[in-house]
């Protein structure tokens, strides 16, 4: 009872057939078809611009960079 046999498996298919029609049926495919071909083309593309980009050289000088200390904290109490 938990499971559906084949029968149910078929009568659901005639339905969809009979709604949509076998034209519009092997349509939405094609379409689903496009949009994963479309997709797989983008994710591509994708890893080909992220590979053939170099990656940015960071060169650090030292006589350039400024000497930041950090200040001390003084404690502040509250009077009231």
């Amino acid at each position: 009872m938990g499971s559906f046999s084949i029968w149910h498996w078929m009568i659901v298919l005639v339905i969809v057939l009979v709604l949509f029609g076998r034209g519009r049926v092997s349509e939405i495919m094609g379409d689903f078809g496009k949009g994963i071909k479309s997709f797989k083309q983008g994710m591509n593309e994708e890893e080909n611009k992220a590979s053939s980009t170099p990656a940015p050289q960071i060169t650090a000088q030292q006589g350039d960079a400024p000497v930041v200390t950090p200040a001390k904290a003084e404690n502040k109490t509250e009077q009231s």
